[in-house]
């Protein structure tokens, strides 16, 4: 199983705006700079994580993206359902009721999705930040 490279940026890209003070905003170009992708490519991440209502985007010349959430509600499970999607991995080919691979395979996402859903954001940001300060020093 394998999540879409936008995952992985929209991962990084919401830490990074998690990083940043509360109430300012970041632009596309510098959100894309940071991570080496187009900002084309960035902004249909960036119009996904706001869709899913994680980020707001103000627009005109001082506008960019921030957090609009508060931080300890994000999950890494909130980022992967906005870009990739709320659907099962696992589709059975050989559809008849009580399929037993059908039921481990389901039983497995599931075990993954709360695990993914118990893990913030935030607290990957405030290691980073951490690591930050120590290579100040």
């Amino acid at each position: 199983m394998k999540y879409s490279n936008a995952t992985n940026y929209a991962l990084h890209t919401m830490v990074h705006l998690m990083l940043r003070p509360r109430g300012s905003s970041v632009g596309v170009q510098e959100l894309a700079g940071m991570q080496h992708l187009s900002p084309t490519y960035l902004s249909k991440i960036l119009t996904k994580l706001t869709k899913a209502g994680l980020i707001e985007s103000t627009p005109g010349a001082k506008g960019g993206y921030e957090i609009s959430k508060t931080d300890h509600e994000i999950s890494f499970l909130d980022v992967i359902n906005a870009i990739e999607g709320d659907t099962n991995l696992f589709d059975c080919s050989i559809h008849y009721e009580g399929c037993l691979i059908e039921n481990v395979m389901r039983k497995a996402e599931q075990n993954m999705k709360d695990e993914l859903k118990s893990k913030l954001l935030i607290d990957i940001a405030k290691e980073a930040k951490s690591k930050q300060k120590e290579e100040k020093s």
